[in-house]
Order: C-alpha cells, then sequence, then structure tokens
C-alpha cells in the first residue's frame, strides 16, 4: 500500500478539528464563487430602483410621478398604495416600519416609491425625476437632539439591578461621574444589498436574496403580498459580506422585487448602489453612556450605576435586543456588587440601526473599559492592575453572579489574560514605553492589556433552534442543507466537517448546498455568533438517525451485534469484515433503509425574563484578550499600529484556521470601528459619510506591523457544544478594546497620566490630536 493510500486509510480528509480550507476560498480569489448579480439573468429580466425622501422629518403633501412614469424604458412605479398586503416590512411584529412611506418621511433617504424598468440604468435615472412637496416637521438625528427634544423611545428600554446601588454608591472610599460617547458603524459589506424574484404560478414566488435570515425574508414577503409562507421560497448560498447588516435590513428589496414580480410576472432584481445602500440601510448603534461609580483605594468596584441611551433612528427594528445586549455586557468581564443598568432606545429621525456584529455587546463592554480606566488614572496606576483586581471569581466565591443574576461557571478569564500578559512580554514593554516616553517629546507611546468575556446565545430563547436535511446517495455522496447561511465566515465548511468526521468519510463526499426555506424551514437568521453551535448540532443529530439505521441494518444482514459495527476512514467495519462506505450504503438502499433525515437541535438550558432582567440568557461564554502598542504624533494625531498580541478562547476549535481568520478579521473590524470610521449627519438630517471617499475602513496598511494571534488550545467547552467548540464570530470584535486604551495611554502622557484622556469613539486622529491640546491646557 503506498503512502497516500495508507493515509486515506488510516484518516480522513477534512474531519471536525481540522484545518480546513474555506469551500468557497478558491472561488473567491479566481472571481468564480456566484452571487446573485453572478446569476445568470432571466428572460425579461427588469430591474428596480428607488425613489428616496430628501428630508429627515416631513409630511409629504403631494408627489408627481408623471415624469418618472414617462421616462424611457420604465414599465411601472410602485407606491404604497400599491402594496397587495401590509405596507410593512419591520422586524419583531413592531408595524412601524413602512415598505414605502406614503404619508410621512422620518429619515432623509427614507424610500417612497420605486420604479420597475427595463434596464438598471434607466429605474435609477427616472427615480430622480420625481416632485414631492414637503411640509417640513422637527427633527433631531443624535442622542443629544433626542434627549432635549424629549424624544420617544422606539422600544421600551430595560434595567438591569443587583444589589443596593442607589445606598452603597456613597459608601466606598472614592466616587467619580463620567461620560462616554461611542460611534456608530457602517457593514461596508463588499456586496451590497440584492434581491431577484422570480414569479411562479398561483401564489408561488422564488426569491434569491443576500440575506442572512432567510425565513423573515419569506414572512415579509408573504405578508407585502397577502399570500401563505408555503407560497414562497428564499435562497441564498453565499452573500459578500453580512456582518448583521443584512439580518432585517433586506426586507425592503426583497418585498420590492416580489411585488413587482407578481405585478408584472416578469423577474424583477434590486441592486442598489454603494450611496444608496449606505444611505437607506441601517448601522451599528451609536451610544451615550453616563456612569456613576463608587470605587476604594485598591480600585475595587464597590457600586455602580450606569445609563445606556443610544440613536435608534426612526423605528424600533433590533433595537431592543440590541440596547439589552450592552447591558448585557456592560459587565465587561468585572464583577459588580452592586449594580444598576438602564437603557434608553432613543427615537432619532435617522434611518433605524440594526444588528452588527456583537449586537451592543462591544458598546457596553467599552462603556466597562472607561470606567476601569477613569479609576486606575484616579489612582494613579495601571489600568491592567485594576482590570485584575476587579475580575470575576471562580464559581462559588461570590464574586460569579452577573447583573442579570445569571452564574459565571466558566470563567477562566485571569488565566487568559495571565498567559497573555507572559506571552506578549507586557509588564517589560509597558516600563520601556514609560522610559521612551519621558524622553520623547512628539511622538508618544502606549500600550494596553484589555479582556473579553461574550455571552453565546440568542437572548430570544426561541431563536436557539435550528435544523438540517442529510440525504446520502447510493454512491456514498452526501447532501447538507441547513438553516444557517453563508457570509465568508466558513459556517458551510464547519458544518460539512462535521458530517465528515460523524459518517467517517472525506470531506469531499460531502455537498454543501443553497440555504433554502424549501428545505430546511422556520430557521433563525445567522447571528448571534450561533451558526455553527446551532446548525453543526443539527446537522449531527441527523447523521446520527442516519448512522443509527445503518447499523441496525448491519445488524440484522450479517447477524452482529451493534458493537460489531464500526465507522472507520472511508469504510465500514463489520465483525471481521471491512467495507468500503459506499459499497455499504448500496447495500443499505437495496435492503430499504431510509437514508435521509431532518435533523434539529434547540440550546438547552437557557431562560430569559426580561421584566425581572433575571435569567440564564447565554449557554456559555467566550473569552479573550488582546495587547496593543500604538505610537501617537502629539503634533498632528495621526498614530501607528505597531504591534498586537491575542489570546482567544473558541473552546476546542472546530477549524482553527477559519478561526484564526475570524479572530483577526474581527480585530481589524473593531479597530476600525474604534478609530477610522466615522458616521457624521448634517443639520439637514442627511448622512454624508456614505461612499468610500468619506467613510474609512481599515487598510491593508492600518493592521499591526507586528500581529501574532494565537488560540487557547488548552480550553474545551465546559458544555456539550459540537466538539466542544465555542462560538468565534463576534467575541473578537472586542479584542479591539485594547486600540482605543492604548492610545488613551499615549495621550495620557502629555499630563504625566495624571488625568483620563476621555477618548470617545472613534479615536480619529482629529480626536486625538484635540484631546492632547487639551491635557496640554491643564
Amino acid at each position: 500500500m503506498d503512502k497516500a493510500a495508507y493515509e486515506q486509510y488510516k484518516y480522513i480528509n477534512g474531519p471536525m478539528h481540522a484545518a480546513q480550507r474555506h469551500d468557497s476560498a478558491h472561488k473567491h480569489v479566481a472571481g468564480s464563487a456566484e452571487y446573485i448579480d453572478d446569476i445568470p439573468e432571466p428572460a425579461g429580466l427588469l430591474h428596480g430602483a428607488l425613489g428616496m425622501a430628501d428630508r429627515a422629518h416631513a409630511t409629504i403633501l403631494s408627489m408627481d410621478l408623471s415624469a418618472v412614469r414617462a421616462a424611457p424604458g420604465v414599465v411601472w412605479v410602485v407606491t404604497g398604495k400599491d402594496v397587495p398586503g401590509v405596507n410593512d416590512v419591520s422586524s419583531g411584529g413592531h408595524h412601524d416600519e413602512p415598505l414605502l412611506a406614503e404619508d410621512k418621511v422620518q429619515f432623509h433617504g427614507q424610500p417612497i416609491f420605486a420604479v420597475i424598468a427595463e434596464t438598471r440604468d434607466q429605474a435609477r435615472r427616472a427615480a430622480r425625476l420625481a416632485k414631492v412637496e414637503y411640509q417640513d416637521l422637527p427633527h433631531w438625528s443624535d442622542i443629544d437632539g433626542a434627549l432635549q427634544y424629549g424624544a420617544a423611545v422606539v422600544t421600551p428600554g430595560m434595567t438591569l439591578k443587583r444589589g443596593e446601588p442607589e445606598a452603597e454608591l456613597d459608601k466606598a472610599e472614592h466616587r467619580l461621574k463620567g461620560q462616554m460617547r461611542i460611534g456608530g458603524q457602517e457593514h461596508f459589506y463588499l456586496e451590497s444589498h440584492i434581491a431577484m424574484a422570480i414569479p411562479g404560478e398561483d401564489d408561488d414566488i422564488t426569491v434569491w436574496s443576500s440575506t442572512q435570515h432567510p425565513s423573515e425574508i419569506q414572512h415579509v414577503v408573504g405578508h407585502v403580498l397577502d399570500i401563505p409562507s408555503h407560497a414562497v421560497t428564499v435562497n441564498v448560498r453565499r452573500m459578500g459580506g453580512g456582518f448583521g447588516g443584512k439580518e432585517t435590513q433586506g426586507n425592503q428589496f426583497a418585498a420590492l422585487a416580489a411585488i413587482a414580480a407578481k405585478k408584472l410576472n416578469r423577474a424583477v432584481k434590486f441592486r442598489p448602489d454603494r450611496d444608496e445602500d449606505m444611505t437607506m440601510t441601517g448601522k451599528r448603534h451609536d451610544f451615550r453612556m453616563d456612569f456613576d461609580v463608587a470605587y476604594n483605594s485598591d480600585g475595587r468596584i464597590h457600586a455602580l450605576a450606569a445609563n445606556f441611551a443610544a440613536r435608534c433612528g426612526y423605528s424600533a427594528d433590533l433595537s431592543g435586543p440590541v440596547t439589552d445586549r450592552a447591558l448585557f455586557h456592560a459587565d465587561s468581564s468585572y464583577f459588580y456588587p452592586h449594580v444598576l443598568l438602564t437603557s434608553q432606545p432613543l427615537k432619532t429621525h435617522t434611518v433605524s440601526n440594526t444588528a452588527y456584529r456583537g449586537f451592543g455587546g462591544p458598546q457596553g463592554m467599552l462603556g466597562a473599559e472607561r470606567v476601569i480606566e477613569e479609576i486606575a488614572y484616579a489612582l494613579g496606576k495601571d489600568p491592567l492592575e485594576i482590570r485584575k483586581a476587579n475580575f470575576y471569581g471562580e464559581a462559588g466565591s461570590g464574586r460569579d453572579i452577573t447583573p442579570y443574576h445569571q452564574l459565571v461557571e466558566d470563567n477562566i478569564i485571569a488565566q487568559v489574560v495571565e498567559e497573555l500578559e507572559t506571552s506578549s512580554d507586557y509588564q517589560a514593554r509597558r516600563k520601556a514605553i514609560l522610559d521612551f516616553n519621558a524622553s520623547s517629546r512628539i511622538i508618544k507611546k502606549g500600550i494596553a492589556l484589555t479582556p473579553v468575556k461574550f455571552g453565546i446565545s440568542f437572548t430570544l430563547t426561541a431563536f436557539n433552534q435550528a435544523g438540517a436535511l442529510v440525504h446520502v446517495y447510493q454512491d456514498g455522496s452526501i447532501h447538507l442543507n441547513h438553516g444557517g447561511t453563508e457570509m465568508g465566515q466558513g459556517l458551510y465548511t464547519k458544518v460539512a466537517q462535521v458530517l465528515a468526521d460523524a459518517f467517517q468519510v472525506d470531506i469531499e463526499r460531502v455537498k454543501i448546498t443553497a440555504t433554502t426555506t424549501g428545505k430546511v424551514p422556520n430557521t433563525s437568521a445567522t447571528a448571534a455568533s450561533s451558526g455553527s453551535d446551532l446548525n453543526g448540532m443539527a446537522a449531527y443529530d441527523a447523521a446520527r438517525q442516519i448512522k443509527e439505521r445503518l447499523v441496525a441494518f448491519a445488524v440484522e444482514k450479517y447477524g452482529v451485534t451493534a458493537d460489531d459495527v464500526q465507522f472507520l476512514p472511508n469504510r465500514i467495519r463489520v465483525g471481521a469484515d471491512e467495507i468500503p462506505f459506499p459499497e455499504f450504503v448500496r447495500h443499505a438502499y437495496f435492503g430499504r433503509v431510509q437514508l435521509s433525515a431532518a435533523g434539529f437541535y434547540k440550546t438547552p438550558k437557557i431562560h430569559w425574563d426580561r421584566a425581572s432582567g433575571r435569567g440564564t440568557p447565554f449557554y456559555y461564554f467566550a473569552y479573550g484578550a488582546s495587547c496593543s502598542e500604538v505610537s501617537v504624533d502629539t503634533l498632528t494625531g495621526e498614530y501607528l499600529m505597531e504591534r498586537t498580541d491575542i489570546l482567544h478562547d473558541v473552546g476546542r476549535s472546530l477549524n482553527p484556521a477559519i478561526d484564526i481568520g475570524q479572530i483577526e478579521g474581527g480585530f481589524v473590524q473593531g479597530m476600525g470601528w474604534l478609530t477610522t470610521e466615522e458616521l457624521w449627519w448634517d443639520g439637514k438630517g442627511r448622512l454624508r459619510t456614505h461612499a468610500p471617499s468619506t467613510y474609512k475602513i481599515p487598510l491593508a496598511s492600518d493592521r499591526p506591523k507586528i500581529f501574532n494571534v494565537k488560540l487557547a488550545d488548552w480550553s474545551q467547552n465546559a458544555e456539550p457544544t459540537i466538539g466542544r467548540s465555542k462560538a468565534v464570530g463576534e467575541p473578537p470584535f472586542m479584542l479591539a478594546n485594547s486600540v482605543l486604551e492604548a492610545l488613551s495611554m499615549a495621550v495620557a502622557s502629555v499630563a504625566d497620566y495624571k488625568h483620563c484622556p476621555r477618548l470617545d469613539a472613534p479615536a480619529t486622529p482629529e480626536r486625538v490630536l484635540m484631546a492632547v491640546e487639551r491635557l496640554k491646557r491643564i
């Protein structure tokens, strides 16, 4: 037997825990990966474009669309009155987000009509010909304006309380109050929103949508067309990025394409350009945190009260759960003996903000790091010393309960931080930086080491379920379908590895197929970092059912016991015989064994009562830590990322190569949020940072010069997740907090570290320079 044959005999290619390449990596590089705009266009395809309001808040007095209808190539002009069912595409049943505004507009760029034309260019040109008269109404586009005008909340806020914070704030040795502003963020996926609808017979319609939530698209299309969900099929093979921006925001494009397709009995496609996409789709929520903290001379927090006010936009969208999760993570990795946390999801006349990687968690966690930083500068200590003093303790220590009354039973943050502190040589480097800053007049350096503790699960318990459909064909090939969507994060590859491992066959035998509502129904969004956890377990359940049938078949056919049947690499041992997997499957087929199964999984142990602010909303926590070093030019505010070291906990990694890629990407995206990515609305409520020319995501040259990323390979999930792995989608994003903290140290050196610089996010060079000048005057 040659070496290649022996390796195939001894091992399979692509099991769980192996570093397997992304299934579409070669296609991404070659440009052959098929996205919706690459699908061959059906004969007679029409194109849609949106007519958008140019007021932030106004009553529509009249809308003359005659010139639009008369424009070349125009087939139909759609208004709110043309919606066959309900003119609403809101998420969660709020009924506050019209597909097309009819009487009132509530943000600049809100869709008020749509044009369907023979070509995309004709549709876009025609959309600009409308004549609309408005009566302007008062508007506010930021948190301060909303508070000044006494704005309503788009959904009720939440309160988390434990202990007696009101009384205990006066009982510690020290007390201080502060405020931090935390900016929003544009998703900037490479593929903009897009939907294509093809009508079928009777009520049937098929929609291709770039969405993280096919089932929600299915529901929304059904509602606007007034047809049942069984008539709507939604397909998603892959997205060119999502990051949460395609969880709810694709609703309007899919709904409009479906309405036009059914009305005209022709296929219809909607694809906004980058400016339109950025103007009319939601972003990460920006927050203002106001806090009051009491602490002792050792830096330990005794009591904390904090309010998180958020710019939510004109409708609820996902602002309720986003602001909830901000409170869930306002403890970061720290135990607060007495705590009161409140949220204010404020209505503003801006596009409705939505899900974004971390889902409010980064804003809450960053607020906690500001509190730690304020205490450290007030006491003249290293912020890392204050962090370690406030870490959650071991289970049963009395320092193991969160503000929402969940016990932290799997705490490894101290071990993660200690290991990174040693491997990054933090203490020696910090001393060297202090010495450097003392002798350098213009260039100042900073270093910071920050922790991550992130809860994994949807906080709405019902979303923590998933299904999968697995077929084993007569030739031994395997067809896999599940409810998760692929947006570049490697979910399809990981779930295929689960099946390869379960059946002990090479991953090449597993066909990964497009997500579709026609195969797996009632799916949850691919969000909350739960894609692999939920869908991997559902696929494993389907494989388990088929394997049990195969074992039962072998027992009956060959007269052996179940213990005599063993799945080996690409073959099955039955007693003393070894039968190749395809051959055994053929035997099973002729033995009339069902070779298909629908798997299902629901996350155990979780429950949540929002009204009381108590429960166990998270199945487990993912941990991590990062150490970043920066250099700042105090004359210009410009800075460089010198080095970042990361140690991150993914449990027993399903795929180390993909997980490290997720950690690197999450960190850089978080770094952009905290440094260069700034959203800005002008006095008329117009988003002015709506293109790459004015909105700056990180470049390859912005990454740290030295970038060390390591998995905590000693970690294993205490809960029985798939392969004992942990989620990796969102937690790494918050590793970037070390960048802002390092910048803060560099700025603080200007005033001999005696004052907290109070850098707001994003800490653009302009903000850094202003902080430097402010500290110079103290």
